[in-house]
This record gives C-alpha cells, sequence and structure tokens, in this order.
C-alpha cells in the first residue's frame, strides 16, 4: 500500500543488483511512493546484476559509479542533478564488500590490501559521497542520507571477519558527517542496522544460514525481511522524520537488546 510519503522527492539509490538486494526493494519503495530515482552501481556490478530491469520499472536512469573514485562519484552527483533539474532529497548507501570474506581468510590473518580495498568500498566511500554532495551542493536543505550497516559493528560475530570493522567505521561517519552537514544545512545522515537478510553479499559470510537462525529465535518479533527494511528507509527519507539524525537504528525484530529468549535456551538445553 502507497502513502504518497515521497511524492515530488528526488533520490539516488547505490548499490542495487539483483531482487535480493535490500536497495533493490527500497528502489521499488521510493517509486511506489511518488519519488523519482536514479540507480547507480559500480561498472562490474552492471556487467554481473540485473539492474537494467529495476530501471525500466522504476522508470530511473543508470549511473554508474565506481565509489572509490572521487571523479566517478562527482560525475554521478552531477548527472543526476542535471536530470533532475536540482538537488536531491534522498540517498541510499547500500554498499558492502570484503575480499578476506571471500577468500575465506581468516580476521586474524587479514590480507591488508584485501582490507584497505574493502574499506575503502564499504565505509570510505559513504565520506567520498557525502563529501562530494557537500561541495556540489547536491542534497537540498532537510534532505536524509541512509546507510545500511549490522549490529557486528558494535558486537563480535566471528565470522563477518573485517566487515564488522568497516561498519564501525561507516556508522562513525554517519554521526560526524551528521554533525557537519546538520548545522550546514539540516541534511539528516543516519545508519539502518539490519536484521540478517538474504542478499548476494550475505551469503558470502560462512555460516549464514547459522546466523538467520541464531537472529530469528533471538528477536521476539522475528528478523526483519528486505521489503520491510524498505518500508523502514522510505519512513526515513520522508519528512516525518526530519528531526531524525546521527543515530544508528536498530531493524532487527527486537535482537538488539534481548540477551537471551525461551527459544535459545530450549535450543541449547536439547
Amino acid at each position: 500500500m502507497a502513502y504518497n510519503l515521497l511524492k515530488g522527492k528526488k533520490g539516488i539509490i547505490f548499490g542495487a543488483l539483483n531482487e535480493q538486494s535490500i536497495a533493490w526493494k527500497v528502489a521499488q519503495r521510493c517509486h511506489e511512493e511518488g519519488a523519482e530515482i536514479v540507480l547507480t552501481n559500480s561498472p562490474l556490478a552492471l556487467r554481473m546484476g540485473e539492474l537494467n530491469k529495476l530501471a525500466e520499472e522504476c522508470n530511473a536512469p543508470v549511473i554508474p559509479a565506481d565509489v572509490t573514485s572521487n571523479e566517478d562519484v562527482t560525475n554521478l552527483f552531477t548527472k543526476s542533478m542535471e536530470h533532475f533539474g536540482g538537488g536531491v532529497d534522498f540517498v541510499l548507501h547500500s554498499i558492502g564488500m570484503s575480499i578476506n570474506v571471500r577468500k575465506g581468510i581468516h580476521y586474524t590473518d587479514n590480507n591488508y590490501e584485501f582490507t584497505h580495498k574493502g574499506l575503502d568500498i564499504s565505509a570510505l566511500s559513504f565520506h567520498r559521497v557525502l563529501q562530494t554532495a557537500m561541495k556540489l551542493d547536491a542534497i537540498n536543505e532537510w534532505g536524509s542520507v541512509l546507510a545500511l550497516t549490522y549490529i557486528a559493528a558494535q558486537r563480535v560475530f566471528p565470522d563477518y571477519n573485517d566487515m564488522a570493522d568497516n561498519k564501525a567505521y561507516l556508522e562513525s561517519i554517519a554521526r560526524n558527517f551528521g554533525y557537519q552537514y546538520g548545522v550546514k544545512k539540516h541534511v539528516r545522515i543516519n545508519t539502518v542496522s539490519q536484521s540478517p537478510t538474504r542478499t548476494t553479499a550475505g551469503n558470502g559470510v560462512k555460516g549464514f544460514d547459522g546466523f538467520i537462525n541464531y537472529a530469528e529465535k533471538m528477536s521476539p518479533l522475528g528478523n526483519a525481511d528486505a521489503d520491510q527494511c524498505a518500508d523502514y528507509c522510505v519512513s526515513l527519507f520522508s519528512d516525518l522524520t526530519k528531526m531524525v539524525t546521527m543515530q544508528n537504528l536498530f531493524h532487527d525484530g527486537g535482537f538488539s537488546f534481548t540477551g537471551v529468549t525461551q527459544a535459545v535456551i530450549e535450543q541449547m538445553e536439547k
């Protein structure tokens, strides 16, 4: 059901790859709620994924951008502003990658070249996006920026590896840039800490099925799925949340504040 929460708003969605992607679901919901959007991903992801299908559905242009490149990010915002005839009202950063995870390298034996690349793509890119947007005055007053994160930024999940460090840095950028952009132009910046979700990236984490099953048993409401995350993102892009900024917002069915549940105790007693 649509409520026209984003009618007249314009935004950029980073990171949609295929129908499993949270960013894909967010793009669909933004379109349903009346927004105009631009879709972007890396040139490699565009070749591997199915973004053109989403672009057709949402009547949205696709502008490739390597988020580790200042030039590409500048080009993305410049072309988006030309397309919209002005600034944007919201941005979703749904980007994360760990070569160490992909190659099965243990956290204590991380390859630092891989670590640097993962940090650049997963976290520094968020700073680059915000810095570029501020320099170009690309985000309208009272705009909203979101980045997707995970509770491993605060708690130990051994197989999440260096992505936990990346997410911790991502959340710090949201707080620090949130202050700067809030003072300058009332732009609000938050992170959404989502339940473990079956995406292409998530499925690459060792023991991911165990992750999901454990979280389901530990969450009073159960795990939040990608469609529900998209609903939450829409609310944070809307004018209903204009005074929410610099927050890490848990969207996880209560997992983050639950010590133990009866279901987990029963499982352990078997």
